[in-house]
């Protein structure tokens, strides 16, 4: 998906009632839509796995999922901070 298709979408169905939805840069392949829930701002929302994905194409596993974590997951910019999925899978 492409930046542009992300932000149509916010603004199509959340940018009027929440304009400081925060998108997660360079993942946009790995963009899944928007949390919301009961007393919870509305966040976007990555695939965590797929995110990992893409930083291993510049980066190992172990050094893509320690930079993710450090740089992405765990950089907090506010209550609209981007959150990230882990999938279940069998």
């Amino acid at each position: 998906m492409k930046v542009e298709e992300i932000t149509n979408f916010l603004e199509e169905h959340y940018l009027y009632d929440h304009p400081n939805l925060l998108l997660a840069d360079n993942f946009e392949e790995a963009f899944v839509g928007v949390v919301e829930g009961f007393n919870l701002q509305p966040k976007t929302c990555y695939d965590y796995d797929k995110c990992i994905e893409i930083l291993e194409r510049d980066m190992d596993r172990e050094e893509a999922i320690e930079f993710f974590h450090f740089n992405v997951e765990g950089a907090y910019v506010g209550e609209h901070t981007p959150c990230f999925i882990k999938s279940y899978r069998e």
